[in-house]
């Protein structure tokens, strides 16, 4: 990575304008034609430095505005099974194992559904219990409150993100 690698990140890190043709902004902000942004970012990519392009979406702005993170303990046997079979289906956003924390907190398996109200995430929990087979397993619905965070990594946060990230 040069210099201009590293500007280039800094340019890209909140997202791309939203334009007919952004990587010709970013170019003219960095001082490259909008191929060399192209060519750069894809080096940075085919690296590893940039691990993918994507959007963060605000769900709660689109109305989704009950999200559940429901955990469970599940034999670590059925992990990889359950948890393929769990993200399979369109209402669950993310899944992942995370080790069990002793016995106050015995939850290995998580997964995440976003819904435009409580009770249309507890039926799809429903849907998805019966599909999986997990009614036998101990399991919590965890509701969140408030959203802290919807953003992507900053590299080179301004001075203000600094001190908003610093202090929580």
């Amino acid at each position: 990575m040069d210099a201009i690698d590293y500007r280039l990140i800094e340019a890209v890190q909140r997202g791309l304008p939203i334009s007919s043709r952004p990587y010709a902004e970013i170019g003219a902000k960095v001082d490259l034609s909008e191929q060399e942004v192209i060519a750069r970012l894809g080096k940075l990519k085919r690296l590893g430095l940039i691990k993918r392009f994507g959007v963060v979406v605000n769900h709660r702005k689109l109305g989704y505005q009950s999200n559940a993170m429901i955990v469970m303990n599940v034999p670590d046997a059925l992990i990889d099974q359950l948890g393929g079979h769990i993200s399979q289906f369109s209402f669950v956003s993310l899944c992942y194992q995370r080790p069990r924390q002793g016995e106050r907190w015995p939850y290995n398996l998580y997964c995440m559904i976003h819904g435009k109200s409580r009770q249309r995430v507890l039926e799809q929990l429903a849907q998805l219990v019966e599909a999986c087979g997990l009614g036998q397993f101990a399991m919590e619905v965890l509701f969140s409150r408030r959203c802290f965070k919807q953003r992507g990594a900053l590299y080179k946060p301004t001075p203000a993100e600094d001190i908003a990230t610093s202090h929580g």
